[in-house]
């Protein structure tokens, strides 16, 4: 099955790893087999979980073995191994200590190879950086004339919109002034019509208002000798008169309403 054949890779794998593992190999094996014991888990179960599948069909019965065979294959491959570890161990360790002194070796040549080409690399740096100067000065005439071309054409630029930009303020003074001058009519219209029905309003209050004063007038005058009965009089024939003020005015109140929405 391809999950018997995917463990034994993982394990043939994790013996195989071994034989290129350093000084840190018990480590790295450690770490190693922990992920191949995951993923192993892992595999397992999604086969588990396909099996779900066989439900409800005439393969319902072999589930459980199949299920039960995994469990095994999963259970053998560990047993397996935790039996192999020790023998990976030493020979990681074997090779580890076989070859320590061609890794120091390695380490040391380098170690000479970085020291030596420390100077060409100086070199290089130096050499790299002469001919970026010389890019830099080939390039800067042209960079500079671009610049003041490009300055050139917006002065230029700025030059041609000023006569553009004096019409356009020209034009916008000129424009408020056409449209004040036809506001104006509109506007004095407003205010005539305005004035005329102010006029007719204070024509048309006037008598009730002198005729109020004067009733004022008299009122006080009597009260200036009255005592609490006559005020009490008095008062009851005020108010009647106050209502028909009131209506009076109500009444201009309409007419002046009427007029404007008419107009």
């Amino acid at each position: 099955m391809k999950f018997v054949a995917l463990a034994l890779a993982v394990l043939l794998a994790v013996g195989s790893q071994a034989a290129s593992l350093q000084a840190d190999a018990p480590s790295q094996l450690a770490h190693i087999r922990a992920a191949a014991d995951v993923y192993m888990t892992q595999a397992k179960e999604s086969a588990i979980k396909a099996l779900d599948q066989l439900d409800d069909t005439p393969y319902q019965e072999l589930k459980a073995s199949l299920a039960q065979r995994l469990e095994d294959i999963h259970n053998n491959i560990k047993q397996m191994q935790a039996q192999v570890s020790p023998m990976t161990d030493t020979v990681v360790s074997s090779i580890s200590d076989a070859t320590a002194e061609l890794r120091a070796s390695i380490a040391a040549d380098i170690e000479a190879l970085r020291a030596e080409l420390e100077p060409q690399r100086a070199k290089l740096r130096e050499v790299i950086e002469k001919h970026l100067e010389e890019y830099r000065t080939h390039l800067e005439p042209y960079v500079r004339e671009y610049q003041a071309k490009q300055n050139a054409e917006m002065e230029a630029l700025r030059a041609k919109m000023e006569p553009v930009m004096e019409e356009l303020r020209q034009k916008v003074a000129t424009n408020l002034d056409e449209t004040r001058a036809a506001l104006m009519p509109i506007v004095e219209s407003v205010r005539t019509k305005l004035v005329e029905r102010l006029e007719a309003l204070k024509a048309m209050a006037t008598p009730y208002v002198e005729e109020y004063k004067e009733q004022l007038r008299q009122a006080y005058s009597q009260a200036q000798g009255v005592n609490a009965e006559q005020i009490t009089s008095l008062r009851e024939k005020l108010t009647p008169l106050g209502e028909e003020v009131k209506e009076k005015l109500q009444a201009m109140a309409a007419i002046i309403r009427d007029t404007f929405s008419k107009n």
